[in-house]
């Protein structure tokens, strides 16, 4: 089973992330879906790139580094594109507009719970 781990905002706001480790998971992501819960996301690793290719939404992207601390966002990525972070090691990925929401930041680290 997949873990979970929960991101808190510094509104108070929570996303339940769920982690997607193995290769199959992380390349089925959300494809299929047809959208993503305000309250969920999922934890791409290892990563450092995501294509968007068949999605029905926009996400948020949230690249992390080694140590934890966000290094790029993308907000509100369209279906049918491509981003990558070379100094990434992980990908959250959020409904769109949840990044900003939960007022993460570059050079932050992840607000886990």
């Amino acid at each position: 089973m997949a873990e979970r781990r929960t991101l808190r905002g510094r509104d108070g706001g929570r996303v339940h992330v769920t982690s997607a480790t193995t290769p199959w998971a992380r390349m089925v992501g959300l494809l299929g879906r047809a959208s993503l819960p305000r309250d969920e996301g999922l934890w791409l690793a290892p990563a450092w790139s995501i294509h968007t290719w068949a999605m029905r939404f926009p996400i948020d992207v949230v690249f992390v580094d080694h140590d934890g601390r966000v290094v790029r966002i993308v907000e509100a990525m369209r279906p049918w594109g491509l981003v990558s972070e070379r100094r990434a090691r992980a990908v959250v990925e959020l409904a769109a507009g949840r990044a900003r929401e939960l007022g993460l930041a570059v050079g932050s680290p992840l607000p886990w719970e």
